[in-house]
């Protein structure tokens, strides 16, 4: 009884270290304001952990039970198989196209390689578990456009009106880089009466303060900034 109590218990710690993994993964997109983030990658990691677990040792007393019929046969990667093909309709929901940019691919990627992580412990592979998410969070992070680390992002729309000139787009992008703003996407709309509409769709670092972007445009068009 007492082997089998310290047997379940170090089942558990394989699902915890797997939420902590995930975790990890998860509090980096969250960090970049995407669409995946803390608990969704926990949950993946858990929930493969705990797949992997059950695909192992889940049917072993049917098998000791059926010892003598040699026909029984136990195929562990079926399990795993399952895994990855079901993680992988998650991750197509998160991909998305916007004004003709594909989003979501990478936080999608992360999420399929959450879910190996998760399987890898399960299945007491500790040091490929633990390896896999150290070298995710290194790509994720040191590989990232912006090449900031661990720096909260928000996705904000940076929306001005009222601009005579028309080439207006190019100077607003150097001016939002000056103070580390990204900009992924512009729409801009011509008006009748010769006007433009620019609309900026930007990762804005959590220190830059919406005040101060309003205040570089003070006084010559109408700048609203929403999420």
């Amino acid at each position: 009884m007492t082997d089998e109590i310290f047997f379940d218990a170090a089942l558990i710690v394989r699902m915890l270290v797997s939420c902590i993994c995930g975790i990890a993964i998860g509090f980096e997109r969250k960090n970049r304001a995407k669409e995946a983030g803390i608990r969704t990658h926990c949950i993946v990691a858990c929930a493969s952990a705990m797949m992997m677990i059950i695909s192992k040792y889940g049917f072993t007393d049917l098998l000791l039970e059926l010892e003598t019929q040699a026909d029984v046969r136990l195929d562990p990667s079926r399990m795993a198989q399952g895994i990855v093909t079901g993680v992988g309709f998650i991750g197509a929901g998160i991909i998305y196209v916007q004004r003709s940019n594909i989003r979501g691919l990478t936080t999608a990627a992360g999420l399929w390689a959450t879910s190996g992580i998760g399987m890898a412990l399960g299945g007491g592979m500790y040091v490929i578990g633990i390896s896999a998410t150290v070298i995710i969070l290194a790509a994720q992070l040191l590989l990232h456009k912006s090449g900031e680390i661990m720096v909260s992002h928000k996705c904000k729309l940076i929306k001005i009106y009222g601009i005579e000139t028309p080439d207006f787009q190019d100077a607003t992008v150097e001016k939002l880089k000056e103070l580390q703003v990204s900009v992924n996407e512009t729409a801009i709309m011509r008006h009748r009466n010769g006007l433009y509409d620019y609309t900026f769709y930007c990762d804005m670092p959590g220190f830059v303060s919406e005040e101060e972007i309003i205040r570089q445009f003070d006084g010559k068009c109408t700048v609203d900034i929403t999420r």
